[in-house]
């Protein structure tokens, strides 16, 4: 069952709410000594989390299919970024990484209970006790856990206040719908957040000499500025000056971190970049950062002249203690 995104947290009465993790969505199977774990896209996951399949083999239930997220946790915080490390084609690789940084399966969902029965049609409040009764069974296996849930729109509120670091927002459900497969029938609401970065450099459009996007940058504690990202929501009606404007101050571009070359992701022209001097700042919006970068690209929200490129720090996009 997949969500649509909203902007604000749902008012009426009848819906539950739920912190939206930051991991890999995952349909877990199980029947006797056959586990299966599958993403969100139908694709498996089993290659990549062998720590989570033997877990699931461990339990003293052998039937079930459940719904949840695949998260991993690095010096007290879920790391996106050591999921996407999982996604290796050495399995030697992956099974140091598993020992090394195991993962947990944080379940909302029961979609086929220990004795076998669907519960695809039932409503969520009984799934809801179908699941919690199913997790003691699990006898607090570490690998498990169970996401709370909250009525209270107070509190999921304060759980959208933390997203964008501690979680990916929050999630509403109808507390008596049925589990939908394929379809939006929940709600998913992000916290957006802004931060005022250097431009460092910019590509060309495809086919063009125009801008495309622009290179994001901040500055470290060591003092030098990093690519962190980029923005790509230029009109059509602004491209052509934009373009003299930034081609007039070409220039060194980022000190540290610099923007990548092709690689088995890009292209030979998505490596390609102009530097340009660390003078202009923009104001953006992201949703979301892993590992010091934004995981998506941003919206431009402005320009800001007033702003000094040095001001544009990474203490706009840390985590809060």
């Amino acid at each position: 069952m997949e969500a649509k995104l909203v902007e604000e947290v749902p008012r009426e009465a009848g819906w539950r709410f739920e912190p939206k993790w930051d991991g890999f969505r995952c349909l877990a199977f199980r029947a006797g000594d056959e586990v299966a774990l599958r993403a969100k896209s139908g694709k498996p996951l089993d290659r990549f989390f062998p720590d989570v399949v033997e877990a699931l083999k461990a339990l003293p239930v052998e039937r079930f299919v459940l719904d949840g997220e695949l998260t991993i946790e690095v010096d007290g915080r879920l790391s996106f970024e050591a999921l996407q490390m999982r996604l290796h084609p050495a399995e030697s690789r992956v099974r140091k990484l598993a020992a090394e940084q195991p993962a947990t399966l944080t379940l909302f969902d029961c979609l086929l209970d220990g004795k076998g029965r669907s519960l695809l049609d039932a409503p969520l409040s009984t799934r809801r006790e179908e699941l919690e009764a199913l997790f003691k069974r699990f006898k607090g296996a570490e690998v498990m856990g169970l996401s709370p849930y909250t009525e209270d729109r107070d509190q999921a509120c304060r759980w959208l206040d933390e997203a964008g670091f501690v979680m990916d927002g929050v999630v509403a459900k109808r507390a008596d719908g049925p589990y939908a497969p394929g379809e939006r029938a929940m709600l998913k609401i992000k916290k957006i957040r802004t931060a005022d970065c250097v431009v460092g450099g910019f590509r060309y459009q495809q086919g063009t000499k125009q801008v495309g996007s622009l290179l994001l940058g901040l500055y470290g504690d060591d003092g030098k500025l990093h690519h962190v990202g980029f923005t790509s929501t230029i009109t059509n009606a602004e491209r052509a000056e934009l373009t003299k404007r930034l081609e007039a101050v070409r220039g060194e571009g980022f000190s540290g971190d610099a923007p990548g070359g092709p690689s088995r992701w890009s292209t030979e022209r998505t490596g390609e970049w102009v530097a340009l001097k660390p003078e202009l700042v923009v104001e953006v919006r992201y949703d979301q950062v892993t590992g010091g970068r934004f995981r998506h690209g941003t919206r431009l929200v402005r320009w800001r002249p007033d702003k000094a490129p040095r001001q544009c720090t990474f203490e706009q996009i840390r985590p809060p203690a």
